[in-house]
């Protein structure tokens, strides 16, 4: 949890002055000033306006300054009190708020607030920035850790499998499931995508370059009996187990639960929507502080290869903050490409940065997985609603907006 939380701050004028004249600066001077400024060295000013004033963010001198007003920052972010609250407990984000038109640009770029967003969670929780270059990940034995080390089902419940887990933020298990059963989840996703039509709010769809719609992941999986009994499976629980933290299923059993058991659909030539996710993590819409560390699990039923349409991971980076880049970016990192099968399951945690690259083939097969999510018995959503991502459900036809997209035309 943060290290302040909505428990002791209010959505009030008078707890936002409070963070700006005490809270804060007493934690930029225990360090957390100088924990983001190197981040934020050169990417401007960033004020942010609430009903009860405005505050800048200055990095300069080795820590950041806070400067009342917002006269001569770069950018400016505008949220009520109750989003401002989220952001200073680490439960809304940048992206959270954009998608739920909770937050407005009305100076500068909107894309600066979601760069900004790795140095306010240093500034705000004291949570590292996260360097791909310089993480150094060991093993049980203090070499350096393999990522691309993988266990199999027996493996699960040594020690160095949970040392993995803890360490990388992902478990990669071989062979979990065998072809028949890999053959009849298969099917169960064909009658799925069969069943799912634009606009029904429990799938999500894009369009390809023809301008085609596009099926790229079903909600409610649970509603095949075969794919609702997984979250049970006695092999999926011991995969669940290499974790230190109590995990259970995010979603009770119910055959008619949304994201209990979701299906994706990698698919190439897309255009639109979010069928390639970029490199993100999975409470980055938000509840961090409420939901982490929480898990996903992920079964490939056909190929997790590049050409299918990879699953990458940024190892270590559960441990700090990154920020959100398109997977095919120049700028973006490399990561972790596993050579994952059908059969195969990961595990990851929800806060550990990843990307869902497009397939690099025009001939297939693409890949299709069925995740499962795992969370604490505590988990929830700070503003009482069902799922974060139900943000992205703003469309009648079923289209999930890509945010960049969607800050560029002013939506």
């Amino acid at each position: 949890m943060p290290p302040e939380t909505p428990a002791v701050l209010a959505a009030d004028p008078d707890s936002f002055h409070r963070f700006h004249h005490e809270v804060l600066p007493e934690r930029i001077a225990a360090g957390n000033g100088a924990l983001a400024h190197h981040y934020l060295a050169d990417r401007g000013t960033l004020g942010i306006r609430t009903p009860a004033g405005s505050w800048t963010f200055v990095p300069r001198r080795g820590s950041v300054d806070l400067v009342k007003g917002e006269e001569g920052a770069d950018s400016v972010v505008e949220v009520d009190l109750d989003a401002w609250l989220g952001l200073v407990s680490d439960l809304d984000t940048a992206p959270g708020l954009f998608y739920t038109d909770r937050a407005t640009v009305p100076v500068g770029n909107p894309m600066r607030f979601m760069g900004w967003e790795p140095g306010l969670r240093a500034l705000f929780h004291g949570i590292p920035v996260f360097d791909p270059d310089t993480a150094d990940l060991r093993g049980l034995d203090g070499a350096p850790l393999d990522p691309n080390q993988a266990f199999t089902l027996d493996d699960t419940g040594n020690e160095a499998a949970r040392h993995f887990l803890r360490t990388a933020g992902y478990l990669w298990v071989r062979g979990a499931f065998d072809a028949d059963e890999v053959a009849g989840m298969l099917a169960n996703t064909a009658v799925l995508a069969d069943e799912a039509r634009p606009g029904d709010m429990t799938s999500w769809w894009g369009r390809d370059s023809g301008g085609a719609e596009v099926l790229t992941r079903v909600l409610r999986a649970a509603s095949r009996p075969g794919l609702r009994a997984l979250a049970d499976d006695p092999r999926i629980c011991r995969i669940v187990e290499a974790s230190d933290e109590d995990l259970a299923p995010k979603v009770p059993d119910d055959p008619e639960a949304v994201d209990r058991v979701t299906v994706l659909w990698k698919r190439p030539d897309m255009a639109e929507g979010l069928a390639d996710l970029p490199w993100h993590r999975d409470c980055g819409m938000g509840g961090h502080a409420i939901n982490c560390p929480s898990a996903v699990l992920t079964i490939c039923l056909t190929d997790g290869s590049p050409e299918a349409g990879q699953l990458r991971f940024l190892p270590g980076s559960h441990r700090g903050a990154f920020p959100f880049v398109d997977g095919t970016a120049v700028e973006a990192p490399g990561g972790i490409g596993l050579p994952i099968e059908a059969g195969d399951v990961t595990m990851h945690y929800s806060d550990l940065m990843h990307a869902s690259l497009p397939p690099t083939s025009s001939d297939g097969p693409y890949r299709i997985s069925v995740l499962i999510g795992f969370s604490p018995s505590d988990a929830g959503h700070h503003r009482g609603e069902r799922h974060y991502n139900d943000a992205l459900l703003i469309n009648k036809d079923g289209q999930i907006d890509h945010l960049g997209q969607r800050l560029a035309d002013g939506g």
